[in-house]
Order: C-alpha cells, then structure tokens, then sequence
C-alpha cells in the first residue's frame, strides 16, 4: 500500500508536497483502517480544489515517477522513441527553474508476509538522475536500512547480489534510474520496485483520449463468463445491458485483429433483444466499460488507482458508488486505494468521507501551490475540524480554502 508520496519543484508545486495515506486518531470510519508494515493506513483520498489550482498536477507528478521508473533503462540507447524529458519545474522562481524535481515514495508491497516498508525516490535536473536511493524497513524495526545511494559522484550498490554490481556499473546511463536498468537485468530487488509501480493504474477522466483508449477486458472475446462479469458489473449503474456480440472486424494489410462489439438491450414490453454499438453508448458507459480492466487489476492486485477528474461526464451516485467499492472492505479484501481528484462537491461529506481522506489543493498570488489535509486544517481561532461539520457547506463558503476567486464576467460590457 502507498504510504506517502512526496515531491518537490514539480509545476505548480515549488515547495516539497506530502500527500499522506496514514491514518489520523480519529473515531471515524476505523473499520476502514488498514495495518500493515507496522503503519495505519487509508484506503482513499479525494483531493478537492479550484480549476487551476494544481490538483492535476499531483497526477501528474505521480505518473511522471511512475514512467521515469518503467522506461527510463531505454533513455540514452540508440532506440530514439525514448528520450530523455526532464520534468517541469516550478517556472515562476529564478531559483527553481533549473533546481532539480524530487520524487519519492513510502509505500508495502501487497501479499508481503513480512510487511516491509520501502523508501524509493530520485532527483532530476537538466542532465538526467542526480541522486536516487532505495531503503527498506522491516515491520518491527526502527530505522531504515539502505539497499543502494546514488548521486553525481557516487555509486553505492551495498544492497545488491555481488553477480549484478558489475553490470549495473558498466550500463548505467546518466539518464536512467539505477531501479529501471536493474529490473531489465532481472536483478530481484529492483524488479519488485519497478512491478510495484507497473500494478498500479492511472487515468485522467477529463481526458477522452486517456480514458477510452483501453483494450477489451482479458478474456472478454472468448468466454461468456468474462462479459457476464461485465455485464454484472455495468448493472451497478445501467442494468438495461443484458449482453454483447463481438464480430471480428478485418483491416486490410493490418495483422493485428479487431473487433466490432455491440451491446444487446432488453426492449421495453417485450423479450426482444436489440443491438446498439458500444460507441453509440453514452460517455458515462463507455468511460465505466474502458475502466473495468483497470479496476479488476487493482481490486485484485492490491495496488493503487489514481484518477484524475473521477466525477467527470459520471453521475454523482455513480461516483458514490466507486468511491464506496474501495473504501468497503468486503468489496476490497486486499486493500487496493483510491486517489482521486474532483470537483463533486456532493461527496464532500461526513457521511462517506474521513477528515484524513479529504485534501486540498490551493494556488496563492506567487502561482504556488500547497497541498494540505481537512485533517490537519485550523481555524482563524486555532481549532481543527470537527467530524460533525457540514464540510461541503463550510468548503464553499471558503472556511477551508481551496476554491475560486470569483468576478463578474464581464467582457461585453460596453458592447
């Protein structure tokens, strides 16, 4: 499970950010608290603030990471698809424009019978990796031991099995994280950092590209059971979809197979059946059917789902009822989480969320942005937040922050 994400001169995040799964001491919802590894964590966190704001921008930084450790082994090779692409900083300081980004992690692996905790993170500035280290914690320890240091003038393999060392030394590009080339040489330790960020899945909403673009669900072709799943799972919101019918559909001098599917409807008043394409479906189905892959690989995996603008084009039951499906732990045994960002603020509610599952995001006059948690939030009289507030009323009335500032549109005037 995530624990905590960090990261610095990111966008619009010019300071260092936490964004914190562990749980606060608070009484509610403690049937959702998860221990492992010796940490109370969360399930869940929605991330609330005004457009513009910088909410998109924590996706952003953790897909970033998430990417740099999947593919940077290929940065600095002769294959010129993969090039090096520093991250963007914070561009409105002299002194961060060309600082290095940081990014880091805290996070178990899912099914560890021993519950370690690992700490991975990386720095990069203009000319590719300029630290990067690997510690790892067991459950009864106290301090962390290290599994490899690295930065400009160092090399510190302690950590690893004395076969690999030499290969690591001979291959490693500047460029490229000592975690992503190890994974390629099947060194075990790095191959288990680097599948832990390939388990967990994201997408934005608010993009149509990003969202639709999914393959059919493993299996979905071949066995009717894998659409009856899916169907099963489409009738949490739409039960009219009784069925679909695949038909392979050729493209000339392409090698590659697709498919035509249509979805099968129950007439109304009759038992006749009628066939609809799945692209004339509304944008709500389609974007539910695009994430059933997804959601079954972390729900079953154990990993995390982060999504970019989760109410987009959906239905605030719909959302509700996502939401729900990770925070229940009879709906998710293996303790898969969910990161969200969203407008909604319907869901802004005592009655679904934890104080320490609901952040904020919010940009001031210098175009910085802070992340900060509803739990750890005072008041103009110094008291926190109580369990029994109305948080959607007090948010936008502006008691918390986080929301537009607002002026008349007022640009015909005079016309």
């Amino acid at each position: 499970m995530l624990i905590q994400f960090n990261f610095k001169n990111y966008k619009s995040f010019r300071d260092e950010t936490i964004l914190d799964l562990s749980a606060t001491r608070m009484t509610e919802f403690s049937d959702r608290v998860v221990a492992v590894g010796g940490d109370k964590l969360l399930r869940a966190a929605a991330i609330y603030g005004a457009n513009a704001s910088g909410k998109s921008n924590v996706y952003g930084a953790f897909s970033y990471m998430t990417n740099y450790v999947t593919d940077s082994f290929q940065f600095g090779n002769e294959d010129k698809s993969y090039r090096f692409k520093r991250p963007k900083p914070f561009l409105l300081d002299d002194e961060t424009e060309n600082a290095e980004t940081t990014f880091e992690v805290y996070f178990t692996m899912p099914g560890d019978p021993h519950e370690k905790t690992y700490n991975y993170g990386f720095c990069i500035d203009n000319n590719g990796v300029s630290e990067e280290w690997l510690n790892t914690k067991a459950k009864s320890a106290r301090e962390y031991k290290a599994i490899f240091y690295r930065n400009n003038e160092t090399l510190d393999l302690e950590g690893f099995p004395a076969e690999s060392k030499g290969n690591i030394i001979v291959a490693l590009e500047k460029q490229a994280l000592v975690v992503s080339l190890g994974a390629k040489l099947k060194v075990d330790v790095c191959k288990q950092i680097r599948d832990w960020f390939l388990d967990n899945e994201m997408t934005d909403f608010a993009n149509p590209y990003s969202s639709m673009r999914r393959y059919l669900p493993t299996g979905f072709v071949d066995d009717p059971s894998v659409r009856e799943d899916v169907v099963e799972y489409l009738s949490a919101f739409d039960d009219s979809i009784k069925d679909f019918r695949i038909e392979p559909f050729p493209i000339q001098d392409d090698k590659d197979t697709y498919y035509k599917v249509s979805a099968v409807h129950k007439k109304t008043g009759s038992e006749a059946l009628v066939e609809i394409p799945l692209e004339d479906e509304s944008a709500g189905t389609l974007k539910m059917f695009s994430l059933y892959s997804d959601l079954q690989k972390v729900l079953r995996n154990g990993s995390v789902f982060f999504v970019d603008d989760l109410n987009a084009r959906l239905h605030p039951l719909l959302v509700r009822n996502f939401i729900l499906t990770f925070l229940n732990p009879k709906t998710n045994p293996r303790n898969a989480q969910l990161i969200f960002t969203i407008h909604d603020t319907w869901h802004l509610s005592n009655n679904l969320l934890r104080r320490d599952e609901v952040w904020f995001t919010e940009k001031n006059s210098k175009g910085v942005t802070t992340l900060y948690s509803l739990a750890d939030f005072v008041t103009e009289d110094g008291t926190k937040i109580r369990k029994d507030e109305d948080y959607e009323k007090n948010y936008l009335i502006g008691k918390y922050g986080a929301i537009p500032s607002l002026k008349t549109i007022q640009f015909l005037e005079g016309e």
